[in-house]
């Protein structure tokens, strides 16, 4: 539906229009007969020229002529002008080829056609041009650097021309470079492709170029990282486009520009999870995060939130860190009921407590002690958070009636070698087993109770995370360096924050009870070139600007972390989320280590704490032979399972 009502743009613009129309039939005409009318033709136009206006006008109007913004035009407003003026020819050839005895020249109309178009098209090109022209004349226009686009796709030319039309922004282009050899020599939206992706350093010092924009939405890592290597070497930090994935309908805009980020570089794709599933899991129910104030507890608050639960309840011993984020919560969705609990899972009786009061429906356990080499000198610590702490979340929760408990594992919870990877993986046997083993007060419940579901969630090292090694590396950075390495052949594998949350919560959504899930984290990332690449993004070199020294592997490291997928595990209705084939011990066994554990961490002996968690992971491995294999084995330095040292 068009409003009719006419501004006085759109008024000028009606009246240009008729007004072009009649002098372009009556230049045809003109050319038609070089000069001299004859009396007859002219006057037969003459006679229409009044219904011919009017009508084409209303065509124009009804078409949508009067009703685009034309300072955007491209291909479909091209069109438009084609069959609206057309439309009004054809109106014109009724009028003077039917009234008897006129013989009007089909040449004059044909032509007639072809000057309107042309005459309509220059006054909005004519308006477009003077809109251009003034705005460019309202901005300030600062010195712009000579810039060079990598990439001469439809992505590269959206940005040329968005670079034309923005003279206040600060780059200048001055070509292109494409791994198309067949592009070289061609323009693009009049800049010249200048070579390949390889001729990126000589092209940069021939063209005196300050700024490189990388203007390919689907560039693999690989060739992030090696463009980014070659701009560091000549003192620029380059640009980037986001990926397609953050693209809208295509429009590419320069305000999309952006520096490169490490997760350009690690070629993490946003992850798709099935919406409606989440959804029937989530809203409103009563959520429970557990550590909600820390890099993956916070995130869960956030997009737990998004799905609307009937309240988010914010546990965690931290108050400063609990505050902030129910502050943000708060800001963000304020119509949400989320109530901060400060507590610690330690405390047995207290969590007993606020879950029972509570009655939370969904609890995401994320608390836990997690820096390896800190827990290797406290092992009584990661004992209690991480075991004993575990063990107090799965009672409470059966006795509150929970529906499902969510544990956040890691990686290092596979073939343990450290104190950490060793407690989150007994953490992981408490969750398999039926409820009540190794759980004071989780006796079985009574039949036509509803089961608590227990399920455990694997991922890797998270980007960005507080304490990680990429939040230290950029503090070191930022100090002037050095950088420390424990050892250049060191690899972890990495996601970013919100894709292994995402994912945490859709393998939530169908997980079933006891299993273990694991998320597919890619490719493992070297630790050194990571060191050098985030150099690199602050605009520095490695070794020249930054020192990288190595420090040797801390205890309870190892070189290379075993794939969070390993062989043998099955897929699940989404293709990042994998069911590992955890093998479990007998409830009595656990029950029985259990009570071992939780003297040896009250004595803080960790000797004892260290070889009952070695022994319960090798049970859970290899069963009974693995047992008998762990007795008889030499102890070395104390413990009975010989460490992978690096």
């Amino acid at each position: 539906m068009f409003r009719f009502g006419l501004n006085g743009k759109r008024l000028l613009l009606i009246l240009t229009d008729g007004l072009g129309m009649n002098l372009a039939v009556y230049a045809a005409l003109l050319a038609r007969f070089e000069g001299q009318v004859p009396e007859v033709f002219l006057r037969a136009y003459l006679e229409a020229a009044i219904p011919y206006t009017l009508a084409s006008l209303v065509v124009y109007f009804l078409s949508g002529l009067y009703h685009r913004a034309w300072k955007y035009a491209s291909l479909p407003e091209g069109l438009l002008l084609v069959r609206s003026t057309l439309a009004g020819s054809l109106i014109l050839a009724l009028l003077v080829l039917f009234p008897a005895g006129a013989g009007f020249p089909r040449s004059v109309l044909i032509l007639g056609w072809i000057f309107t178009l042309m005459a309509v098209s220059a006054s909005r090109l004519t308006g477009r041009a003077l809109a251009n022209i003034l705005a460019r004349e309202g901005r300030a226009a600062p010195s712009r650097r000579r810039t060079i686009l990598v990439g001469a796709g439809d992505a590269g030319a959206m940005v040329a021309r968005e670079l034309a039309k923005h003279p206040e922004i600060p780059f200048q282009p001055v070509g292109f470079l494409d791994d198309d050899p067949a592009k070289k020599g061609m323009r693009v939206f009049g800049l010249p492709v200048l070579g390949t992706r390889q001729d990126l350093e000589a092209v940069i010092l021939s063209q005196s170029a300050a700024e490189v924009i990388i203007t390919m939405p689907s560039a693999p890592a690989g060739v992030i990282r090696e463009i980014l290597a070659t701009c560091s070497h000549l003192q620029i930090k380059p640009k980037i486009l986001p990926g397609v994935y953050e693209l809208l309908n295509g429009a590419v805009t320069v305000n999309l520009i952006r520096e490169v980020s490490l997760e350009d570089l690690l070629g993490r794709r946003p992850v798709e999870i099935n919406l409606a599933e989440v959804s029937d899991h989530l809203r409103g129910e009563r959520i429970l995060v557990t550590g909600a104030g820390g890099s993956i507890g916070s995130e869960l608050c956030r997009q737990v939130a998004d799905f609307h639960p009937s309240c988010l309840l914010l546990l965690g011993h931290q108050e400063n860190e609990i505050f902030e984020i129910q502050l943000e919560l708060q800001a963000v969705h304020p119509d949400l009921e989320c109530h901060a609990v400060i507590a610690d899972i330690r405390d047995r009786s207290k969590i007993e407590s606020v879950f029972r009061k509570l009655a939370p429906a969904v609890i995401f356990h994320a608390a836990a002690h997690k820096h390896v080499h800190l827990m290797e000198a406290s092992p009584d610590e990661a004992v209690k958070t991480n075991v004993l702490g575990t063990r107090n979340v799965i009672a409470a929760a059966t006795g509150a009636g929970a529906r499902k408990v969510v544990l956040v594992s890691t990686d290092k919870a596979i073939n343990p070698i450290g104190v950490m990877g060793l407690s989150k993986r007994v953490a992981e046997l408490l969750i398999q087993q039926p409820r009540g083993a190794g759980v004071p007060g989780g006796e079985e419940e009574e039949e036509g109770d509803e089961a608590t579901t227990f399920v455990a969630v694997r991922f890797g090292n998270v980007l960005g995370s507080r304490g990680s090694v990429v939040e230290v590396f950029r503090k070191q950075i930022a100090r002037g360096g050095p950088i420390t390495v424990t050892h250049p052949g060191m690899t972890r594998y990495f996601m970013t924050i919100s894709e292994a949350v995402r994912l945490l919560i859709q393998a939530s959504a169908f997980a079933e009870d006891g299993a273990i899930y694991a998320l597919e984290m890619g490719s493992p990332i070297n630790i050194m070139d990571l060191a050098r690449n985030l150099i690199r993004l602050s605009g520095l070199n490695p070794e020249r600007d930054i020192p990288i020294v190595f420090t040797g592997p801390r205890p309870g490291e190892r070189l290379e972390e075993p794939s969070p997928t390993p062989v043998g595990s099955e897929p699940t209705r989404h293709p990042k989320i994998f069911k590992i084939r955890a093998p479990r011990v007998g409830p009595d066994r656990l029950a029985q280590a259990m009570d071992i554990l939780e003297a040896g961490a009250a004595m803080e002996d960790g000797e004892t704490l260290v070889r009952r968690m070695e022994e319960l992971a090798l049970e859970a491995e290899a069963g009974v032979e693995a047992k008998a294999k762990a007795e008889a084995a030499k102890p070395i330095g104390g413990r009975t399972l010989e460490r992978e040292r690096v």
